[in-house]
């Protein structure tokens, strides 16, 4: 397994300590008048999201995660787990609803993922960044609305809540941007 020292940190790298693997989120090198150099890192754990503050001195070293990165299906939610099913192998694989997280309320039947694995076991899923989704419920168009916001409500099929425009419709689909929670424009179907 590879090993960093020091000078190999930088934002970005994905690294593990005491058996938890996380992603430096934030990077600063200090050189202080006195004394020798080090680099204070913020990570971001893989496993439960917490970010934690880490000093390096020369000399110390971390290791590098087995991390692997599979594309897989998303099949459906049995109410505790939510199934994935492996493109290649046809094999499937149960995540629970608190590994899946944040990505979970973006995600319809069918749709490719990216899950996350560490050592054999999946710890997270990442959705796509732009993702095309069917509204199920918004509020009529009314004539003469002059709201100064310009924007209502819309649930999507994928149980999701975005502010869309008031000349979007039910029915619609439209493009998300899955890291901003926002409306893009409407897909062209």
């Amino acid at each position: 397994m590879a090993s960093y020292s020091m000078g190999d940190l930088k934002k970005g790298l994905k690294i593990e300590i005491e058996g938890v693997p996380y992603k430096i989120v934030e990077y600063q090198h200090v050189k202080p008048g006195k004394g020798p150099a080090f680099v204070r890192i913020k990570i971001k754990s893989f496993v439960n999201g917490k970010v934690l503050e880490k000093t390096f001195h020369a000399g110390d070293k971390c290791e590098a995660p087995n991390l692997v990165e599979k594309q897989m299906q998303y099949l459906y939610d049995d109410g505790e787990f939510c199934q994935f099913m492996d493109t290649e192998s046809y094999e499937q694989v149960a995540i629970s609803e608190e590994d899946v997280g944040e990505s979970k309320k973006w995600m319809i039947d069918g749709m490719g993922v990216s899950v996350l694995f560490h050592n054999g076991k999946a710890i997270g899923v990442e959705v796509p960044q732009v993702v095309e989704l069917k509204i199920v419920e918004t509020q009529p168009n009314f004539k003469g609305d002059t709201q100064s916001s310009n924007k209502k409500p819309a649930t999507l099929e994928s149980g999701a809540v975005v502010q869309i425009p008031f000349h979007v419709l039910e029915g619609e689909v439209i493009r998300v941007d899955t890291v901003r929670g926002e409306y893009i424009e409407r897909a062209n179907k």
